[in-house]
């Protein structure tokens, strides 16, 4: 994946790191997302999460600027200070290599690989497993529920299994 500058991320610097990946859209309603990601960012990067936004203009054209314009829209409107990366395609014969393999790493509701929309979100582990994947409903201000599950992986050193980490959550939101 490339940063905003044309210039190629490394995913390897991110070993040892808790990775929230999201596809974003300015122009989206549900962009208020914006702020309960920077604020989730602004807690914990110190801490090991690294939160990547990645435009993408297949929902309803709700991206259409240029990179630059996609940053200066996501700073000045919503106080984004998390790397966004360059525009890709999520879905589709053009979706970018990231997503085939974090939609092939974990599917959907009812299993559907597809993005659905903008603001979907993926949690990738410590160990480089995908681990989570939440529609764009799941905000991360509700019940607090995506900053407890980030701060769960990033005090992990046992290395929990997906499995044991989904009854985990479970629990968590019948809290």
């Amino acid at each position: 994946a490339d940063d905003k500058s044309k210039r190629p991320v490394d995913f390897s610097d991110f070993k040892d790191k808790v990775v929230l990946i999201v596809n974003t859209a300015s122009k989206c309603s549900f962009a208020p997302q914006f702020s309960g990601l920077e604020n989730l960012h602004q807690k914990y990067k110190d801490q090991g999460l690294i939160l990547l936004g990645f435009p993408s203009n297949q929902f309803g054209n709700q991206e259409p600027g240029t990179d630059e314009e996609v940053q200066q829209v996501c700073q000045v409107n919503f106080g984004v200070t998390f790397p966004l990366m360059s525009k890709i395609e999520v879905n589709g014969d053009n979706a970018h290599e990231v997503y085939k393999y974090l939609k092939n790493q974990k599917a959907g509701i009812a299993g559907i690989k597809q993005i659905k929309w903008n603001f979907e979100k993926f949690i990738i582990n410590k160990q480089g497993k995908v681990v989570l994947r939440y529609s764009s409903f799941t905000k991360v201000s509700i019940k607090k529920f995506l900053v407890k599950v980030v701060q769960r992986l990033l005090t992990d050193t046992l290395q929990i299994q997906p499995e044991d980490l989904e009854k985990e959550i479970v629990e968590l939101l019948n809290e």
